[in-house]
């Protein structure tokens, strides 16, 4: 076997001295290195969580593999889910232990996604999450104004998150709920507590779906839920050099900057405890009346379809010189 070969818990691993992806500055070895060094930091968080993963194949651009291909061993654990908009069954992996993750590795897996709820409770997540979305060459300080901003809406109605980068740009809050919290009213209370945040700050923060409406400011992403995936905490990114999405505690955000956690400083960092686990809250139960509240805020996704089918409509009737004349328009102020 050669030195670009190996095998590892009954792993074959080839091809290891090839390039990652040009943009990460990596090998492939680089990627199953880092994986094995953490696998016992990443895999709980995987674990009975339908997984999707972002993959990169020589000479192919990136991207996102849901249903398990047919070569995939018989011994990687399986969960058949039903895809609504594609009206079938899914084969998603759970990747629960690290031979599975070595296998993942050398299908030149990236990133790992898993779904918020796990295989035993699928209409249940496990926890809330909101996604902070910086504009394009914003500061990360931005972003770190806007997780404040997020977590006194938490402490306002009692609830407490943990934070960590997102590997890419932004951060992601997590909020570990009580069991049995359903996904609808879980998706209630994150809209919720998005809008809140937004009015905290609306000139630092805003719940804008539409990119071009957002004028700057930092997004308060709510539509992580439901049957959502958020990148796992450990995971890889694509991105150059390698970025992981890693755990920061709140009043370290501001000596930190999602560069500093690639694959090549994480291992040393996780090396003597799970930092995600540490930082995170016990389950809490949603306040009755943040969920109530989120039940009467449009879903930002679904709002945000219909607002791009008027604004296209109205565009059209425009170009087209179809549109209504001053005598039929509203009165009144504007």
């Amino acid at each position: 076997m050669s030195s670009a070969e190996q095998t590892r818990d009954g792993v074959s691993l080839t091809n290891l001295d090839q390039p990652l992806a040009p943009e990460t500055g990596a090998t492939k070895r680089d990627l199953v290195d880092y994986l094995d060094a953490v696998h016992g930091r990443l895999v709980p968080h995987l674990r009975n969580r339908p997984l999707s993963v972002v993959r990169v194949l020589r000479g192919q651009p990136p991207f996102m593999q849901k249903n398990l291909p047919k070569y995939t061993p018989a011994w990687v654990r399986r969960a058949s889910v039903w895809a609504e908009a594609s009206h079938r069954e899914v084969s998603y992996a759970l990747c629960d232990d690290r031979r599975t993750l070595l296998w993942f590795a050398n299908q030149r897996a990236v990133e790992y996604h898993p779904t918020l709820a796990t295989v035993e409770r699928p209409g249940h997540p496990t926890h809330l999450v909101l996604d902070l979305d910086p504009p394009e060459g914003a500061a990360f300080g931005a972003v770190v104004a806007v997780a404040r901003l997020v977590r006194q809406a938490l402490a306002d109605t009692g609830l407490a998150g943990a934070v960590k980068t997102s590997g890419a740009k932004g951060l992601h809050v997590f909020v570990p709920v009580e069991p049995g919290t359903g996904a609808e009213e879980l998706a209630a209370a994150t809209r919720a507590l998005a809008v809140r945040a937004e009015r905290l700050d609306p000139a630092l923060a805003t719940t804008a779906f539409i990119r071009e409406d957002r004028g700057g400011r930092v997004f308060v992403d709510s539509t992580r839920a439901g049957g959502a995936t958020v990148v796992a905490a450990y995971s890889p990114r694509l991105r150059p050099g390698l970025p992981v999405s890693f755990p920061v505690g709140w009043d370290d955000l501001d000596a930190v900057a999602p560069a500093d956690f690639t694959v090549r400083t994480v291992p040393a960092l996780v090396a003597a405890g799970d930092p995600w686990a540490g930082s995170m809250p016990p389950p809490q139960r949603l306040p009755a009346d943040l969920v109530e509240q989120g039940r009467g805020i449009p879903v930002a996704r679904v709002q945000a379809m219909h607002e791009g089918k008027r604004r296209a409509r109205a565009r059209r009737a425009e170009e087209q010189g179809s549109g209504p004349g001053p005598a039929a328009r509203p009165a009144g102020p504007r």
